[in-house]
């Protein structure tokens, strides 16, 4: 048991009378039901009606939607007969056509509205279709309040009263009107107040369609519940508080709501809090601590300096990390601490060997893919089953085994959000305390500053892992029908793979803020990159970034996926955080253009096309692979040569630049897909990137596309190539952890739950684990015909040789980039005024990119002016280029250093100053520069 367990514990003793002090009601009925508290069930139908498929109450279908506490929108819906709203006390209201409704308690005439809509309403509701609006009748707050705490069924009648049709409602637009003051809640969840000599625990839910709350204590995150608490409504907010005397830190709390829940009745849902700041073992329970503890920070947590290397958002240099990954392969980390926060606290390992060696090179991020709390990773007993380390590269044997423990083992992604403020726990040593992964969990954060690495989160508040009555859902359970974004029939949408969350929701946009809020202050986050970005609005996102800012008092950057589909796509619901609607607010998106030409084809290819498509790297129109088309003309080098540009010009919509067809173009005129391929008009709203978790690996992919007859030695040299587009760009550059050394996932598309095996990482640089068997089937084996030949190529697969030498170039990238500030220019004005293209229009050498950056004028540029080379052929090429003639190029420092990966640059690229011509040898990234 640790020492705050201990701690929490006494405290506990010495308090448990001091409980029946709490200010608030405590009921005979709560005190005599306390084992409600300790009931294995998630859930307790407390009234329920089994009915008829023909009824509605077994109908969970909701087509009208509740705009306001006052009018309801029922789409498609003609305005003859009559309408009214039948209310039940539970699920009794029966609905049957031909005939009168029966069940009911009560009942309400609706009438047809004839006046204006408010204009923010139709603003928020402009996807719902035409049909009849319709105005409650006048009654008290108070009863129309109570209208959401049963079940509610809208019916068009005849004049005899027979049903026409019938609906539930969705009811979110009436919620956030009558319940508006709830998003300005200054805490929801567990807060401590300390007075002079007086402490209190205080307990915030909001539950507005609640019937009743009660709070469950406990000791610890085991021992049955000790007491039962009543919470009391406010009304007017809508959120239930409990208050108990003394300072409960240590313990462990639940809710138990009482609630109706459509087609299942009158239901005591035992529930963590959705607030919850950490919990005990697969998260049943939610821990009760005071952030600001010191029992709960790291040694000097508070004087740890964060890293200030970056100054705007196109300073940094992104590594996304899983937090497993890291070190679960690593045997110079303590045992205890394989896959754990700890291990980045073990500063003699190789992983943190490596990852302050990036540090000191230029890298200034760790970006940890998810790891709050997640629902599909056990945090007591996982475990793995053995795979046979000797298999065949191309056996199916290793799949099989990770396949078949996938259920329990440690392994996932982690983009299944439980709760979205609570570390995860599997990462510490002890999920059971709570406390103990708060603690772990800084001293990471806290060792990776000391590394001079700033710390970014992957964070997931565009779906949930679950929903309705599930044993993972949480918000669901607590306001049924209100935190998830519905379609026409009131079905919760699912284009994000999972139960789809409303961020346009008051509440569920304030608990997105606010646990944005709670990470970057009391766990020192840096930046946050939001999983499918584009599916939270765009408001909502500059809300967040100003109160975050606000609560901590520096710039955290903030970056996501800003793909547009889904039932939000292209506007339909709100103004989204996506790639074309984030234009000058500093929030940074990713981008495909140049993404997708540099490795040929697109994240969705699949069979043939994953070989035939080849990149800008990797062989299109000059190295050939067997399946690839035969082109007369270079049109698809060429095109993919200025989608390259496009990227190294950082996407500015406003950069003019002369295309392959000698046009004179601004970015955003430039066809990408049907969209402008320049879509941001400032460099800090494009991430530039090659390669992440998702999709093939670069390596994998280049792979497919490569000859099969290319050397290790260049494949090496094309990892490079691509890196040195990457790190050259303007914008923030972003690299997936394995980049440097090769990292192979044996050809798996989606290694998300694919466990360790297909996960790993090797920092002795020995294996970068291609052709370690067969990906799993589940996302793969539609392609493994093509797949199995190559991983049993045992030509294609590096030696320690080509993945150190990697390493060490990635590094020199590193360097270079770090070296001026012309490589991340931070507004779009001056890379307009300083980045110059040559080699550009219909007669150029389209395998050859030359950029140039004018550092004049600029005291801490290092250098006069820039001129970088990147040449992908395998053939030396040579160049002039008349406006650079007449001064003194010299390569870069970092070229010239005695322990520079790629010593060809040093013996062979060259420049002659009278006739401007540079010389640059085959798959390099040269770095010339003048300082006259």
């Amino acid at each position: 048991m640790s020492k705050a367990t201990l701690h929490a514990s006494s405290r506990w003793l010495r308090l448990v009378f001091a409980a029946f002090a709490v200010i608030g009601a405590i009921t005979p009925a709560h005190s005599a039901a306390i084992g409600a508290c300790n009931n294995p069930s998630f859930e307790s139908v407390l009234q329920g009606k089994k009915t008829s498929a023909k009824t509605a109450a077994a109908d969970p279908r909701a087509k009208a939607y509740w705009l306001n506490r006052n009018l309801i929108q029922w789409p498609k819906v003609s305005a003859d007969w009559r309408f009214r709203l039948y209310a039940a006390t539970n699920e009794t209201i029966v609905a049957t056509a031909g005939v009168p409704v029966t069940g009911s308690d009560q009942a309400f005439d609706l009438k047809v509205f004839s006046g204006t809509v408010p204009p923010e309403l139709s603003a928020r509701f402009k996807f719902v279709a035409d049909g009849v609006l319709l105005q409650l009748p006048l009654m008290t707050d108070a009863r129309s309040r109570a209208l959401h705490h049963g079940q509610l069924l809208l019916v068009k009648e005849d004049a005899g009263g027979r049903v026409v049709q019938f609906t539930r409602l969705q009811i979110p637009g009436a919620l956030d009107d009558w319940y508006a003051s709830a998003a300005l809640e200054a805490q929801l969840g567990v807060t401590i107040q300390r007075a002079s000599n007086t402490s209190t625990t205080r307990f915030k839910l909001w539950a507005p369609t609640a019937r009743s709350v009660s709070l469950c204590l406990f000791r610890d995150g085991t021992a049955k519940a000790s007491l039962r608490l009543a919470m009391r409504l406010d009304v007017a907010s809508g959120v239930w508080a409990s208050k108990v005397a003394g300072d409960r830190s240590g313990g462990y709390y639940t809710y138990l709501v009482e609630v109706n829940v459509a087609g299942v009745g009158r239901v005591q849902n035992r529930v963590t809090d959705p607030y919850s700041i950490s919990l005990t073992s697969d998260s049943k329970r939610s821990y009760i601590a005071d952030l600001n503890s010191a029992v709960l920070k790291p040694t000097s947590w508070d004087t740890t300096a964060i890293p200030t290397r970056v100054k705007s958002a196109t300073d940094m240099v992104i590594y996304e990390l899983h937090l497993r990954d890291f070190s679960i392969n690593d045997a110079t980390v303590s045992t205890a601490q394989r896959g754990k926060y700890g291990a980045f606290a073990e500063p003699n390992t190789n992983g943190m060997k490596q990852l302050r060696a990036l540090s000191a090179a230029g890298l200034t991020d760790v970006h940890l893919l998810p790891v709050f709390d997640v629902a599909t990773i056990p945090e007591a007993g996982c475990s793995a089953a053995p795979i046979p380390m000797y298999a065949a590269p191309d056996s199916d044997v290793q799949q099989t085994a990770v396949l078949a423990s996938k259920a329990r083992d440690c392994f996932n992604w982690g983009y299944d959000p439980f709760h979205f403020t609570a570390p995860e726990g599997s990462y510490a040593t002890d999920a059971a305390d709570g406390a103990v992964r708060i603690r772990e969990f800084r001293q990471m954060v806290q060792s990776l500053h000391q590394a001079g690495l700033r710390v970014g989160m992957d964070v997931v508040y565009n779906h949930t892992s679950a929903a309705g009555q599930q044993a993972t859902s949480v918000l669901d359970r607590i306001v049924p029908g209100y935190y998830h974004r519905l379609n026409a029939d009131g079905v919760i949408e699912t284009s994000t793979c999972c139960a789809n969350t409303a961020t346009e929701h008051l509440m569920m946009g304030k608990l997105m803020i606010d646990s944005v809020v709670t990470w970057a202050k009391h766990y020192k986050i840096d930046s946050f990159r939001f999983d499918l970005m584009a599916h939270q609005p765009r408001q909502t996102m500059l809300r967040l970034k100003l109160a975050v800012n606000a609560a901590v008092g520096r710039d955290i950057q903030l970056l996501g996926e800003g793909w547009n589909f889904g039932e939000v796509a292209d506007g339909a619901r709100f103004v989204q955080a996506a790639q074309l609607q984030l234009n000058a607010t500093s929030i940074g998106t990713f981008s495909d253009r140049a993404r997708d030409a540099v490795r040929g084809g697109g994240p969705m290819d699949s069979g043939p096309s994953l070989v035939s498509r080849q990149g800008y790297v990797n062989g299109l129109g000059y190295d050939r692979n067997a399946q690839a088309p035969v082109e007369a003309r270079t049109d698809a080098l060429l095109r993919a040569a200025d989608m390259v540009r496009v990227g190294l010009a950082g996407s500015i919509r406003d950069y003019t630049m002369t295309t392959y067809r000698d046009q004179s173009l601004p970015l955003e005129m430039i066809d990408y897909n049907g969209q402008p391929a320049g879509y941001v008009r400032e460099p800090s709203e494009v991430v530039n990137y090659i390669e992440n978790h998702d999709n093939h690996t670069l390596f994998d992919n280049n792979a497919f596309k490569l000859p099969v007859t290319t050397s290790r030695e260049d494949r090496a040299r094309v990892q490079i190539l691509a890196a040195a587009i990457n790190m050259f760009s303007q914008g923030t550059a972003y690299f997936h952890a394995g980049v440097d050394t090769l990292r192979s996932k044996s050809m798996d598309r989606n290694s998300y739950d694919s466990g360790d095996w297909f996960n790993r990482l090797d920092w002795t640089y020995r294996d970068n684990y291609f052709g370690t068997g067969l990906p799993p089937r589940t996302d793969n084996e539609n392609d493994w015909p093509m797949i199995t030949p190559l991983l049993r190529n045992a030509s294609i697969k590096p030696t320690q040789t080509e993945i150190k030498w990697t390493r060490d170039a990635f590094k020199d990238l590193l360097q270079i980039r770090s070296s001026t500030p012309l490589f991340r220019l931070p507004t779009a004005a001056e890379i307009k005024q300083r980045l110059t293209f040559y080699n550009v229009g219909s007669t150029q050498v389209p395998t050859l990119l030359v950029g140039y950056l004018n550092g004049t004028n600029r005291a801490d540029s290092g250098f006069q002016a820039l001129a970088y080379f990147i040449n992908v052929d395998k053939v030396v090429q040579q160049i002039s280029v008349a406006a650079l003639a007449g001064r003194k190029w010299v390569l870069h420092p970092v070229h010239l250093k005695s322990d520079a990966a790629d010593k060809r640059i040093s013996a062979t690229a060259t420049f002659d100053t009278p006739t401007g011509k540079f010389t640059v040898p085959p798959r390099a990234a040269v770095v010339f520069v003048v300082n006259e």
